[in-house]
């Protein structure tokens, strides 16, 4: 028995890289699906796939066979089969992404880093997407910090606007790269905290990759990659019983 209309479905993906050097094969066959409302971790080694699982999801790499259906805002969506222009509006409105290293522009103070992705997806109101970003930054406990540029603030502050930024178009899904990898341990508590509060209080898909074996029991359910490949028995197809995201 498999999870109930999950809301990410990989069905065996494979994605293949070619080089001067030859082919190199990320990801064998990849199937899994991950339930609505779900924090699922992807744990492995450098090298094992994970950024690229990431990247099948998103929509911002291209598989090169299987499927990556995606069940939101009441519709199933092939994203393999989109175009680019397809993509990256339904991109811009279904997933946020959060990455290792924040990737905040340094020229826009910390409301228009939030704001930016209203603005190219189209959803840019001026009075309506300054209260939303205010609101975003007040979640992640930094509306005093506002009106500075990402130089002034610590790394720690930096990615919990990356976070907010994820937040702006209100996302169903949100997918994070190895988001607390460059950050103290004391850091790297609050992010997590922080994306368990979105998955408990305000119903986000979460789906984060990370090197750390150490953060497994935290996870909703996590599976380990290896070479390209999901270790056998480390993806249960339903969520551990009481272990459920509420």
């Amino acid at each position: 028995m498999s999870i109930p209309d999950p809301i990410i479905e990989l069905r065996d993906v494979v994605k293949v890289y070619c080089s001067e050097a030859g082919e190199f094969s990320a990801l064998k066959g990849v199937s899994v699906s991950v339930g609505n409302g779900e924090f699922l971790g992807v744990i492995g080694k450098s090298g094992a796939g994970k950024s690229t699982l990431l990247n099948m999801i998103s929509g911002v790499d291209h598989l090169t066979s299987g499927e990556v259906l995606v069940r939101a805002s009441g519709e199933v969506v092939a994203i393999h089969a989109l175009s680019e222009e397809q993509l990256a509006l339904w991109r811009g409105r279904t997933v946020g992404v959060v990455y290792q290293s924040f990737q905040l522009l340094p020229m826009l103070n910390l409301l228009e880093n939030v704001m930016l992705p209203m603005d190219l997806s189209g959803n840019y109101q001026p009075r309506v997407s300054l209260e939303r970003a205010y609101e975003l930054l007040r979640l992640v406990e930094l509306e005093e910090h506002a009106r500075k540029p990402p130089a002034f603030i610590s790394g720690g502050q930096q990615q919990r606007v990356a976070i907010a930024r994820a937040l702006a178009n209100d996302p169903p899904i949100i997918i994070a790269d190895e988001p607390t990898g460059s950050l103290d341990s004391l850091t790297a508590d609050h992010i997590f905290e922080l994306f368990e509060h979105l998955v408990r209080e305000r119903g986000k898909t979460i789906v984060m990759v990370t090197h750390d074996n150490a953060l497994a029991p935290r996870f909703t359910r996590h599976i380990q990659l290896a070479d390209g490949e999901i270790i056998p028995n480390s993806a249960p197809d339903l969520l551990p019983a009481g272990r459920r995201a509420k």
